[in-house]
């Protein structure tokens, strides 16, 4: 399958890899991906999480071979799914996930454009049809639950170098036991046997977003550079549709030498002068906490000119914040006992649990400037957006896992 070449990573060890994937690798669009980090911001709360998108590309490339190799797959379709993997993130952005929230274009839609209308189609279509890459990197067809799908290599990769890297030690998951009760059917089956290894991996998850993904200064983080990133490209610096040619450091340094908004949040975020928590609500404390993703970009942009309004506070410098959804999609993977075949959460009464409790760590928050935290002594959230009806309990944070234990 391969040269004799490897490379050397720090979470799989030695990856072997063929002339052709090296081919790929040098062209211009994947060494990017070296310069973006994979988890954006989150170095300046765990200094250790510098890695990239490269490192976890070639890393979902490995895992997709072994579990392409455990289905017996013939060799074209073992190379497919290796190129996809090593394909499936080069249309992301600056500080991947943190810029796409402000974009109009997906990461999807942007690798989709890169594989097709860059230089590096005419190599890839050497060996490929780049139509079945792109099927496969949005999840679609016989091959496409290997890269996305409900417990894809993808999620199996990023969870345990994310963990890795920034030192805390949720991510621990037995990868090869999951592997070895995988098969191929329409989408991924799990065997009854690998469910003990798929409920840690999702425990895994659950405990990485407030901990990492999710964690309070995370999302400040993330929530002052999108305002950056908006105010460029509402100048016209930037066009939204061209993200897959930058890195961070291009954005910063745009950042940086532009006038206005987009250099003030960069000045603070070099300095580490975050905006602070003014106010927050737990999600788990509403009814209806689905209902709270649903609130429209629009309708947190008019609140916050409103609260601007009322406490006599730059409209810029105010950031009313919706967590994002914590989707969990290993929920739905399909299980097989004996002839028949079951959603995990049905089969696991641990995932059961983790289906409602993925609620209880997310919360709305409003972010202002320290010198701003006292005027909004008597703010509330209810006078400036339609929230769903609180819960009739008073104790309702982490029902669901002290039932679980």
């Amino acid at each position: 399958m391969h040269s004799g070449k490897f490379i050397r990573d720090s979470i799989h060890g030695n990856l072997p890899i063929n002339e052709f994937e090296v081919s790929i690798l040098d062209y211009p669009q994947i060494q990017r991906l070296r310069r973006i980090k994979q988890l954006g911001f989150i170095s300046l709360i765990y200094p250790g999480a510098n890695h990239s998108r490269f490192e976890h590309s070639i890393g979902t490339m490995h895992l997709a071979s072994k579990l392409a190799d455990n289905l017996d797959l013939s060799d074209y379709d073992k190379d497919l799914v290796r190129i996809s993997g090593l394909l499936h993130d080069a249309g992301h952005g600056p500080f991947s996930h943190v810029s796409e929230a402000v974009l109009d274009i997906s990461h999807e839609e942007l690798t989709a454009y890169v594989i097709k209308e860059t230089s590096i189609k005419d190599k890839l279509s050497e060996k490929f049809n780049i139509n079945e890459i792109i099927d496969i990197i949005n999840g679609k067809g016989k091959l496409g639950p290997i890269i996305s799908g409900e417990l894809d290599m993808d999620r199996m990769d990023y969870l345990v170098r994310d963990s890795h890297y920034t030192g805390v030690a949720y991510g621990v998951i037995d990868i090869d036991r999951i592997i070895s009760n995988l098969k191929l059917e329409r989408e991924l089956i799990l065997d009854i046997k690998g469910v003990q290894a798929a409920e840690a991996a999702l425990a895994a998850r659950y405990q990485m977003y407030p901990s990492v993904y999710q964690h309070h200064t995370t999302r400040i983080l993330n929530s002052m550079f999108r305002r950056a990133l908006t105010a460029l490209i509402n100048d016209g610096h930037v066009d939204s549709k061209d993200m897959y040619k930058y890195d961070d450091g291009d954005m910063v340094s745009l950042c940086r030498r532009t006038e206005g908004l987009a250099n003030e949040y960069m000045e603070r975020l070099d300095n580490r002068r975050l905006l602070k928590v003014s106010h927050s609500a737990p999600v788990n404390l509403f009814e209806n906490p689905e209902a709270l993703f649903k609130i429209e970009k629009e309708k947190l942009t008019k609140a916050e000119e409103e609260i601007s309004e009322d406490f006599g506070i730059d409209k810029d410098y105010i950031i009313l914040d919706i967590p994002d959804y914590p989707h969990f999609d290993e929920m739905k993977t399909l299980v097989s006992f004996g002839d028949k075949l079951y959603n995990l959460n049905e089969i696991s009464s641990i995932v059961g649990a983790l289906s409602s409790a993925r609620f209880n760590s997310p919360d709305i928050c409003l972010y202002v400037s320290k010198e701003d935290k006292d005027k909004l002594k008597r703010f509330k959230f209810e006078n400036y957006l339609d929230l769903p009806e609180m819960v009739n309990k008073l104790d309702s944070i982490h029902v669901n896992q002290a039932r679980l234990f």
